[in-house]
C-alpha cells in the first residue's frame, strides 16, 4: 500500500500554510499530537480575539469525518478570509476586541490521510461520546460495537483521543465564555442543507432550544432570501448513540448558553447534478466540479458571519429569564412535529 503524506491532504497543507503565514495574528495550540505512517499530525486549535476575560465565543469545527473534506474546507476558507481582512477591516478589528473566535478545522487528521469516516482506530468520532440513545437506533448507522470493520463503529474503550481533546477544549471554552455557539461542518445527508441541533440521542426537547429559535428569527428577518437551511433537532431525522454535541450539552461546566449546531451539507444534490460522482467514494460527500466547489465555499459565509455578529451583539446574553421561557415555549411548539 502506498505511503500517505501531507501531499495527499489539501486541508492539512492549508492549515499549515495559514499558521505559517499569519501566526502573529492569532493563538494556536496542538490539542493532540499524532503520527500516521511516519507522518507527524496535530489536532490544532486556533483562536482570534479576546482572551483576558469571559466573552462570547464562536467555535467552528471541521473534519470530524475524514472523508467529508468539504466541511474542513468551508471552515478553513472562512478562517482565511478573516485573516486576510484583519489588516484593514475596522469592524472585524472592533469585533475581535469583544469576541473570541475559535477554530478546530481538522479534528480527525488521520481520517483525512486514510480517506475514511473514522479515525486511525476505525472509530467514528461522532458515535464515540459516552451517551446512549434512549430508543432503538437504525442498524449500524446509529452507532454499534460489533466490529471496527463496519462503519459507524462506536469503539469499546471509552473516548478516542481525538474525541477527548475536542470535549476538553469545548469544556475549556464553556468555562471561560459568557456564551458559546459552535458550528460543526459535515456533508452527506439529503438534497438540502440542514442545520441540526441536540438532541440526537433522545426526542426530548433541548433545554436551550429557545436560544436557537431566537437566532432563527433573527437570521430569517435579516437574510430573508437565504433561508435554504432546514433547521431542526437531529432526532427528527434519526437518533444515534455517542453524539459529541449531545454529550457536551449535557456536561457543560457553566450555566451560560451553549448552542451546538451541526451544518450537514446536502451532498446528494451534488451527486444528482453530477451522477458520475457515484464512481468515486469521495464524490458521495464532496463536490467534484470546480464551479460547484467554489459555490459551496461561498454558500455558508453569510451563516458564519451571522453567528459572529450575533456573538458581538451579545444576543444570547441579553435574553432575560422571562424572555427565554417564552422563546422556549415557542420553540417547543414550532419543533413539536417532524418537518
Amino acid at each position: 500500500m502506498a505511503k500517505f503524506s501531507f501531499e495527499h491532504s489539501f486541508e492539512i497543507d492549508t492549515l499549515k500554510r495559514l499558521i505559517a503565514q499569519y501566526q502573529g495574528l492569532f493563538r494556536h495550540q496542538s490539542l493532540l499530537d499524532l503520527h500516521y505512517r511516519g507522518e507527524p499530525l496535530s489536532v490544532t486549535a486556533i483562536e482570534l480575539g479576546k482572551q483576558d476575560a469571559p466573552c462570547p465565543t464562536v467555535l467552528f469545527v471541521g473534519g470530524v469525518h475524514g472523508v467529508e473534506r468539504i466541511g474542513a474546507q468551508v471552515v478553513l476558507a472562512f478562517l482565511g478570509s478573516l485573516l486576510n481582512r484583519l489588516s484593514w477591516d475596522s469592524h472585524l478589528q472592533a469585533l475581535l476586541k469583544e469576541v473570541r473566535l475559535a477554530f478546530v478545522p481538522v479534528a480527525n487528521p488521520v481520517g483525512f490521510l486514510q480517506g475514511s469516516r473514522s479515525n486511525g482506530n476505525y472509530v467514528d468520532l461522532m458515535r464515540n461520546a459516552p451517551i446512549d440513545a434512549e430508543e432503538k437506533v437504525t442498524f449500524l448507522v446509529g452507532g454499534h460495537r460489533l466490529t471496527n470493520k463496519l462503519p459507524w463503529y462506536r469503539g469499546k474503550k471509552g473516548m478516542e483521543a481525538e474525541t477527548q481533546v475536542l470535549v476538553d477544549y469545548v469544556h475549556q471554552l464553556q468555562d471561560s465564555s459568557t456564551s458559546v455557539i459552535a458550528l460543526d461542518a459535515h456533508s452527506g445527508f439529503g438534497l438540502s442543507d440542514h442545520i441540526w441541533f441536540p438532541y440526537a440521542h433522545t426526542r426530548k426537547p433541548f433545554e436551550a432550544m429557545g436560544y436557537i429559535y431566537h437566532l432563527k428569527q433573527l437570521f430569517d428577518r435579516g437574510y430573508p432570501h437565504h433561508g435554504h437551511y432546514k433547521l431542526a433537532p437531529q432526532s427528527h431525522f434519526y437518533q444515534t448513540h455517542g453524539d459529541i454535541w449531545d454529550y457536551l450539552a449535557q456536561t457543560n461546566p457553566s450555566n451560560n448558553p451553549f448552542i451546538p449546531l451541526t451544518l450537514e451539507m446536502g451532498s446528494w444534490a451534488w451527486v444528482k447534478k453530477n451522477p458520475r460522482q457515484i464512481f468515486n467514494f469521495s464524490g458521495y460527500f464532496n463536490p467534484q466540479k470546480t464551479h460547484r466547489h467554489h459555490r459551496i465555499l461561498r454558500r455558508h459565509v453569510v451563516l458564519m458571519q451571522f453567528l459572529i455578529e450575533a456573538a458581538y451583539a451579545n444576543v444570547l446574553e441579553n435574553i432575560n429569564q422571562a424572555q427565554f421561557e417564552r422563546l422556549q415555549n415557542d420553540a417547543e411548539r414550532y419543533w413539536a412535529k417532524k418537518p
